[in-house]
């Protein structure tokens, strides 16, 4: 049986040509790792979030530079969400 491949990329990912697709998922905040408060929010279970302005997009994102402002502080999820990786990549070709 044969595995059809849906999304095959040539693409680079890098910091230089990074879109932050991963800044506008939900992020769960599951170990300290010292989020600014500001950065918090709370879900409808009291779970602590990053918070997300109006438009979808983390709070801790810079704008212009599209790289997070907490970086030393970012949360667990953060950390493991790796650039270039298959979620990575999924994530990119989903907002394209």
């Amino acid at each position: 049986m044969q595995i059809k491949i849906k999304h095959i990329t040539t693409e680079t990912v890098s910091c230089s040509s990074c879109k932050a697709c991963c800044c506008r998922l939900e992020v769960m905040i599951i170990s300290e790792t010292g989020v600014p408060k500001k950065y918090i929010s709370f879900d409808k279970w009291g779970g602590e979030t990053m918070l997300r302005l109006s438009d979808g997009w983390c709070a801790a994102l810079d704008r212009e530079t599209m790289m997070c402002t907490i970086y030393e502080n970012r949360p667990w999820i953060c950390r493991e969400f790796e650039m270039g990786s298959y979620e990575c990549v999924t994530q990119r070709a989903e907002v394209n």
